[in-house]
Protein backbone atom coordinates (compact mmCIF):
# COMPACT_ATOMS: atom_id res chain seq x y z
CA UNK A 1 0.00 0.00 0.00
CA UNK A 2 2.79 2.30 1.17
CA UNK A 3 4.37 2.33 -2.74
CA UNK A 4 1.13 2.51 -4.22
CA UNK A 5 0.58 5.53 -2.29
CA UNK A 6 3.78 7.20 -2.76
CA UNK A 7 3.50 5.96 -6.76
CA UNK A 8 0.24 8.10 -6.57
CA UNK A 9 2.13 11.76 -4.94
CA UNK A 10 4.92 11.08 -7.80
CA UNK A 11 1.80 10.66 -10.51
CA UNK A 12 -0.23 13.59 -9.01
CA UNK A 13 3.49 16.01 -8.93
CA UNK A 14 3.96 14.88 -12.54
CA UNK A 15 0.36 15.83 -13.40
CA UNK A 16 1.15 19.15 -11.63
CA UNK A 17 4.20 19.83 -13.45
CA UNK A 18 2.91 19.16 -16.86
CA UNK A 19 -0.17 21.79 -16.00
CA UNK A 20 2.66 23.89 -15.32
CA UNK A 21 4.37 23.88 -18.67
CA UNK A 22 0.92 23.82 -20.56
CA UNK A 23 0.83 27.00 -18.74
CA UNK A 24 4.03 28.30 -19.53
CA UNK A 25 3.39 27.57 -22.99
CA UNK A 26 0.38 29.53 -23.46
CA UNK A 27 1.67 32.77 -21.44
CA UNK A 28 5.57 32.62 -22.35
CA UNK A 29 8.55 32.53 -20.43
CA UNK A 30 9.06 35.82 -18.78
CA UNK A 31 5.58 35.69 -17.39
CA UNK A 32 6.22 32.14 -15.56
CA UNK A 33 9.52 33.17 -14.64
CA UNK A 34 8.35 36.09 -12.69
CA UNK A 35 5.52 33.94 -11.17
CA UNK A 36 7.52 30.93 -10.33
CA UNK A 37 9.81 33.66 -8.25
CA UNK A 38 7.56 35.42 -6.48
CA UNK A 39 5.98 31.90 -5.66
CA UNK A 40 9.18 29.85 -4.94
CA UNK A 41 10.42 32.80 -2.28
CA UNK A 42 7.17 32.99 -0.41
CA UNK A 43 7.00 28.70 -0.29
CA UNK A 44 10.89 28.83 0.64
CA UNK A 45 10.14 31.65 3.88
CA UNK A 46 6.58 29.16 4.39
CA UNK A 47 8.74 25.66 4.23
CA UNK A 48 12.08 27.32 6.24
CA UNK A 49 9.53 29.02 9.41
CA UNK A 50 6.70 26.41 9.01
CA UNK A 51 7.24 25.04 12.54
CA UNK A 52 7.62 28.83 14.08
CA UNK A 53 4.51 30.41 12.05
CA UNK A 54 2.25 27.44 12.38
CA UNK A 55 2.80 27.08 16.42
CA UNK A 56 2.25 30.96 16.98
CA UNK A 57 -0.90 31.10 15.39
CA UNK A 58 -1.92 28.55 17.92
CA UNK A 59 -0.48 29.74 20.74
CA UNK A 60 1.41 26.14 21.25
CA UNK A 61 3.06 25.74 24.57
CA UNK A 62 6.51 23.70 25.01
CA UNK A 63 6.24 20.86 27.46
CA UNK A 64 8.73 19.34 29.99
CA UNK A 65 10.58 16.44 29.24
CA UNK A 66 8.38 14.98 32.26
CA UNK A 67 5.00 15.84 30.80
CA UNK A 68 3.51 12.50 29.65
CA UNK A 69 3.32 13.53 26.00
CA UNK A 70 6.89 14.23 25.86
CA UNK A 71 7.49 10.55 26.93
CA UNK A 72 5.09 9.01 24.80
CA UNK A 73 6.60 11.09 21.86
CA UNK A 74 10.24 10.13 22.72
CA UNK A 75 8.77 6.41 22.62
CA UNK A 76 7.23 6.63 19.51
CA UNK A 77 10.28 8.30 18.22
CA UNK A 78 12.61 5.79 19.35
CA UNK A 79 9.96 3.05 17.29
CA UNK A 80 10.28 5.27 14.10
CA UNK A 81 13.84 5.45 14.31
CA UNK A 82 13.75 9.42 13.95
CA UNK A 83 15.27 11.92 16.29
CA UNK A 84 12.90 13.04 19.01
CA UNK A 85 10.77 16.39 18.15
CA UNK A 86 9.86 19.43 20.16
CA UNK A 87 6.81 18.96 22.05
CA UNK A 88 4.29 21.02 22.31
CA UNK A 89 0.46 21.08 24.08
CA UNK A 90 -2.11 23.69 22.37
CA UNK A 91 -4.29 25.29 25.05
CA UNK A 92 -7.78 24.56 22.77
CA UNK A 93 -10.53 22.18 23.67
CA UNK A 94 -11.25 21.20 19.91
CA UNK A 95 -9.19 17.53 19.58
CA UNK A 96 -6.26 17.78 17.28
CA UNK A 97 -2.60 17.23 16.48
CA UNK A 98 -0.02 17.94 14.02
CA UNK A 99 3.48 17.94 13.04
CA UNK A 100 5.42 20.38 11.50
CA UNK A 101 9.25 21.11 10.55
CA UNK A 102 11.61 21.58 7.64
CA UNK A 103 13.53 18.01 8.24
CA UNK A 104 12.68 15.07 11.31
CA UNK A 105 15.83 17.43 12.89
CA UNK A 106 13.98 20.13 12.80
CA UNK A 107 10.64 18.86 13.69
CA UNK A 108 7.74 19.56 16.41
CA UNK A 109 4.87 17.73 17.58
CA UNK A 110 1.43 19.69 19.15
CA UNK A 111 -1.40 18.30 20.58
CA UNK A 112 -4.60 19.77 21.82
CA UNK A 113 -5.47 19.56 25.01
CA UNK A 114 -8.95 18.56 23.67
CA UNK A 115 -7.51 15.51 22.11
CA UNK A 116 -5.01 14.63 25.49
CA UNK A 117 -8.61 14.36 27.20
CA UNK A 118 -10.05 12.37 24.44
CA UNK A 119 -8.13 9.84 24.09
CA UNK A 120 -6.62 7.25 26.06
CA UNK A 121 -2.96 6.55 26.04
CA UNK A 122 -2.79 3.50 23.07
CA UNK A 123 -5.31 5.77 20.83
CA UNK A 124 -3.17 9.01 21.18
CA UNK A 125 0.32 6.88 20.78
CA UNK A 126 -1.56 6.09 17.66
CA UNK A 127 -1.76 9.86 17.08
CA UNK A 128 1.85 10.64 17.34
CA UNK A 129 2.73 7.84 15.36
CA UNK A 130 0.85 9.05 12.47
CA UNK A 131 2.41 12.45 12.89
CA UNK A 132 6.28 11.77 12.74
CA UNK A 133 5.32 9.58 9.98
CA UNK A 134 4.53 12.89 8.26
CA UNK A 135 7.95 13.59 9.16
CA UNK A 136 9.95 10.81 8.38
CA UNK A 137 8.46 10.75 4.89
CA UNK A 138 9.26 14.35 4.93
CA UNK A 139 5.79 15.24 3.94
CA UNK A 140 6.20 19.50 4.89
CA UNK A 141 8.54 19.60 2.14
CA UNK A 142 6.38 17.43 -0.45
CA UNK A 143 3.36 19.88 0.19
CA UNK A 144 5.78 22.92 -0.31
CA UNK A 145 6.54 21.42 -3.69
CA UNK A 146 3.24 20.94 -4.26
CA UNK A 147 1.88 24.39 -3.22
CA UNK A 148 4.63 26.13 -5.18
CA UNK A 149 3.61 24.70 -8.16
CA UNK A 150 0.13 25.19 -7.52
CA UNK A 151 0.31 28.55 -6.71
CA UNK A 152 2.71 29.78 -9.76
CA UNK A 153 0.15 28.01 -11.48
CA UNK A 154 -2.71 30.69 -9.70
CA UNK A 155 -0.46 33.05 -10.14
CA UNK A 156 -0.60 33.19 -13.69
CA UNK A 157 -4.20 32.16 -13.82
CA UNK A 158 -4.84 35.67 -12.07
CA UNK A 159 -2.59 37.18 -14.59
CA UNK A 160 -4.97 35.73 -17.53
CA UNK A 161 -8.23 36.87 -15.77
CA UNK A 162 -6.68 40.82 -16.21
CA UNK A 163 -5.19 39.75 -19.84
CA UNK A 164 -8.82 39.11 -20.48
CA UNK A 165 -10.55 42.18 -19.49
CA UNK A 166 -7.89 44.00 -21.28
CA UNK A 167 -7.88 41.94 -24.47
CA UNK A 168 -4.71 40.68 -24.02
CA UNK A 169 -3.20 37.76 -25.62
CA UNK A 170 -1.21 36.33 -28.87
CA UNK A 171 -4.13 36.32 -31.53
CA UNK A 172 -1.99 34.30 -33.83
CA UNK A 173 -2.74 31.10 -32.41
CA UNK A 174 -5.23 29.80 -34.84
CA UNK A 175 -7.89 32.03 -33.43
CA UNK A 176 -8.18 29.54 -30.44
CA UNK A 177 -7.02 32.39 -28.02
CA UNK A 178 -10.34 33.30 -26.38
CA UNK A 179 -10.82 29.51 -25.54
CA UNK A 180 -7.28 28.84 -24.11
CA UNK A 181 -7.82 32.09 -22.01
CA UNK A 182 -10.64 30.99 -20.75
CA UNK A 183 -9.10 27.90 -19.67
CA UNK A 184 -6.08 29.37 -18.71
CA UNK A 185 -8.06 31.77 -16.17
CA UNK A 186 -10.96 29.74 -14.59
CA UNK A 187 -10.11 26.00 -14.66
CA UNK A 188 -6.36 25.28 -14.49
CA UNK A 189 -6.36 26.99 -11.21
CA UNK A 190 -9.17 24.70 -10.02
CA UNK A 191 -7.17 21.27 -11.52
CA UNK A 192 -4.13 22.60 -9.90
CA UNK A 193 -6.03 22.88 -6.07
CA UNK A 194 -7.81 19.71 -6.80
CA UNK A 195 -4.53 17.82 -8.01
CA UNK A 196 -2.76 19.36 -4.59
CA UNK A 197 -5.58 18.10 -2.29
CA UNK A 198 -5.08 14.55 -4.02
CA UNK A 199 -1.35 14.76 -2.98
CA UNK A 200 -2.58 15.83 0.41
CA UNK A 201 -4.60 13.09 1.14
CA UNK A 202 -2.23 10.12 -0.09
CA UNK A 203 0.06 11.79 2.20
CA UNK A 204 -2.67 11.30 5.44
CA UNK A 205 -3.21 7.23 3.96
CA UNK A 206 0.46 6.93 3.76
CA UNK A 207 1.41 8.43 7.43
CA UNK A 208 -1.74 6.36 8.70
CA UNK A 209 0.17 3.24 7.27
CA UNK A 210 3.20 4.38 8.95
CA UNK A 211 1.94 4.78 11.87
CA UNK A 212 0.57 1.05 12.34
CA UNK A 213 3.61 -0.10 11.20
CA UNK A 214 5.76 1.58 13.56
CA UNK A 215 3.66 0.58 16.17
CA UNK A 216 3.32 -2.89 15.01
CA UNK A 217 -0.75 -2.52 15.78
CA UNK A 218 -3.37 0.19 13.97
CA UNK A 219 -6.42 -0.64 16.09
CA UNK A 220 -5.58 2.46 18.23
CA UNK A 221 -5.18 4.95 15.37
CA UNK A 222 -8.48 3.78 14.11
CA UNK A 223 -10.13 4.08 17.56
CA UNK A 224 -8.61 7.64 17.62
CA UNK A 225 -10.04 8.69 14.42
CA UNK A 226 -13.35 7.53 14.93
CA UNK A 227 -13.59 9.48 18.46
CA UNK A 228 -12.04 12.49 16.28
CA UNK A 229 -14.52 12.27 13.66
CA UNK A 230 -17.25 12.16 16.14
CA UNK A 231 -15.76 15.32 18.47
CA UNK A 232 -14.69 17.54 15.71
CA UNK A 233 -18.73 17.27 14.09
CA UNK A 234 -19.83 18.10 17.74
CA UNK A 235 -17.03 21.20 18.31
CA UNK A 236 -15.62 21.68 14.58
CA UNK A 237 -12.69 24.41 14.43
CA UNK A 238 -14.04 27.97 13.61
CA UNK A 239 -13.01 28.58 9.65
CA UNK A 240 -10.43 31.69 9.56
CA UNK A 241 -8.13 32.68 6.88
CA UNK A 242 -5.05 31.22 8.98
CA UNK A 243 -7.18 28.16 9.98
CA UNK A 244 -7.79 26.96 6.66
CA UNK A 245 -4.16 27.53 5.28
CA UNK A 246 -2.81 25.11 8.05
CA UNK A 247 -5.98 22.73 7.91
CA UNK A 248 -3.79 20.19 6.01
CA UNK A 249 -1.44 20.05 9.33
CA UNK A 250 -3.77 18.44 11.51
CA UNK A 251 -4.48 14.51 11.50
CA UNK A 252 -8.26 15.16 11.07
CA UNK A 253 -9.77 17.77 8.72
CA UNK A 254 -10.64 20.43 11.55
CA UNK A 255 -13.56 21.31 9.23
CA UNK A 256 -16.89 19.87 8.54
CA UNK A 257 -17.14 19.36 4.78
CA UNK A 258 -19.31 17.09 2.24
CA UNK A 259 -21.07 16.50 -0.76
CA UNK A 260 -18.65 18.56 -3.58
CA UNK A 261 -16.38 19.96 -1.53
CA UNK A 262 -14.87 16.94 -0.36
CA UNK A 263 -13.04 17.19 -3.62
CA UNK A 264 -10.84 20.02 -1.70
CA UNK A 265 -10.66 18.22 1.08
CA UNK A 266 -6.76 17.76 2.37
CA UNK A 267 -8.25 14.80 4.21
CA UNK A 268 -9.51 11.40 3.13
CA UNK A 269 -13.11 10.90 4.20
CA UNK A 270 -12.57 9.43 7.73
CA UNK A 271 -14.32 6.07 7.06
CA UNK A 272 -12.02 4.79 4.02
CA UNK A 273 -8.88 5.73 6.70
CA UNK A 274 -10.36 3.42 9.33
CA UNK A 275 -11.06 0.59 6.75
CA UNK A 276 -7.70 0.56 5.56
CA UNK A 277 -6.24 0.69 8.94
CA UNK A 278 -8.48 -2.53 10.18
CA UNK A 279 -7.06 -4.10 6.69
CA UNK A 280 -3.15 -3.65 7.50
CA UNK A 281 -1.47 -7.12 8.01
CA UNK A 282 1.19 -7.50 10.01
Amino acid sequence: MSIANQFKTVILLGLLTALLLWVGNFWGANGLTIAFVLVLLMNIGSYWFSDKLVLAIYRAKPVDKNHRLYKLVKETANKAGIPVPKVYVIPSQHSNAFATGRNPKHAAVACTEGILDLLNEKELKGVIAHELSHIKHRDTLISSIAATIAGVISYVAFMARWAALFGYGNRDRDGGNGLELLVLAILTPILAALIQMAISRSREFLADEGAAKTLRDGSGLASALEKLEKDIKMKPLRAMSTTETTAHLFIANPFKGGGLVSLFMTHPPMNERIKRLKEIKF
